[in-house]
């Protein structure tokens, strides 16, 4: 059997979930595989009442998933906003595996989607032979999440057509799902509810109508404050992503990461980390989740073209394609941050190089 490629996140962290279920006798929700502050713990975080440690999910600010798991205990849904790259489905994912224990029932929202993948379709060779019946009917993820009292996920909510995102308003309102063709309804069974995520930065969003978004608590996920907790978290996942995909972490991984998080926050916040010099900011967002896949495309490239060496001949090519969205403005604005700033800079001579000759 051929190995599967990712885990949803129940299996992947299954002993942390199974030491967080032990002697768990705190209040919990109807429907929840854990109590709300051993879910925390599960995002955050510490260790077990067996000693099992429990890895951190998310480094961050604790009272934003308290927020968020605090949400999920009513009959409100949780929507998690932020820049593209601030971890809001992997916090999505985690709140879902560890609530629930099932983190599959998930919608992809795009420009493409129509209400039939959100509220259910049909099985047409059923619907002709026998006309509309239960049988017939396709459920949807968000139909399964209702009917087995889970989370449905919906990810980039406003990628999704304005009048397609309303369709939602009677499921979290009502918390049913009216099927007209069968002149009958589904009902959400206690436990249910929904984890969407969206950002405002990217094109081709599609702002929720006010109707919508009072159904919804909103947390903003932030990006990491400073650049060491930046770094902090790039080198974790980094490190799990090697060892998943079996690539071997070169020792010098976190003083690679350091200088890239260095390069992403001055073009990115438009200015020097001392202040001294104005930055024009190019048009992608630089998030942190852009510097993790520049660091383990960089290390795949060093693994099997360098013998292992990470260098930043590695690394020039993957930023130059995080940094390099718009092939005329972003390739002037970083031209002009390695002449002004990198050049200059010591212990970034071979960006400097790397990163010129490419450009």
């Amino acid at each position: 059997m051929t190995e599967m490629l990712r885990l949803p996140a129940e299996k992947s962290y299954a002993a942390e979930l199974v030491a967080l279920a032990v002697g768990d006798s705190a209040r919990r929700p109807a429907g929840w595989a854990l109590s709300p502050r051993r879910v925390v713990t599960y995002l955050m975080g510490g260790t077990a009442e067996d000693g099992t440690i429990i890895t951190p999910k998310y480094v961050g600010n604790q009272r934003l998933i308290e927020t968020a798991v605090a949400t999920l205990a009513t009959d409100r849904a949780l929507l998690l906003l932020g820049v593209p790259g601030t971890a809001k489905s992997w916090v999505s994912e985690h709140l879902a595996a560890a609530i629930t224990g099932d983190s599959t029932l998930v919608v992809q929202c795009t420009a493409g989607t129509d209400e039939n993948q959100i509220r259910y379709g049909w099985n047409y060779a059923q619907l002709l032979a026998h006309g509309p019946s239960r049988e017939a009917l396709v459920p949807t993820p968000l139909m399964r999440a209702m009917e087995s009292g889970k989370l449905c996920r919906l990810e980039e909510l406003t990628r999704m057509g304005s009048d397609v995102q309303d369709t939602l308003i009677t499921v979290l309102s009502e918390k049913m799902m009216p099927i007209p063709e069968l002149n009958g309804a589904v009902y959400a069974a206690r436990g249910f509810n929904v984890i969407a995520t969206a950002n405002n930065r990217d094109k081709g969003v599609n702002e929720l109508s006010s109707a919508l978004k009072r159904r919804f608590n909103v947390v903003v996920l932030p990006l990491p404050d400073s650049a060491d907790e930046e770094v902090a978290i790039i080198v974790k996942r980094v490190g799990e992503m090697a060892q998943g995909l079996e690539l071997p972490a070169p020792k010098n991984v976190a003083d690679e990461v350091a200088r890239v998080v260095s390069i992403f926050r001055e073009l990115r916040s438009g200015a020097t980390e001392d202040g001294k010099i104005a930055l024009k900011s190019p048009s992608g967002g630089l998030s942190t989740a852009e510097a993790i896949a520049v660091m383990v495309g960089g290390i795949s490239q060093a693994t099997f073209f360098n013998d292992g060496a990470l260098t930043p001949d590695m690394l020039a090519a993957n930023m130059i394609g995080a940094v390099v969205k718009d092939p005329v403005q972003d390739k002037a604005v970083l031209g002009e941050y390695l002449e002004t700033v990198l050049k200059k800079r010591r212990g970034f001579e071979g960006y400097y190089a790397s990163l010129t000759e490419m450009l």
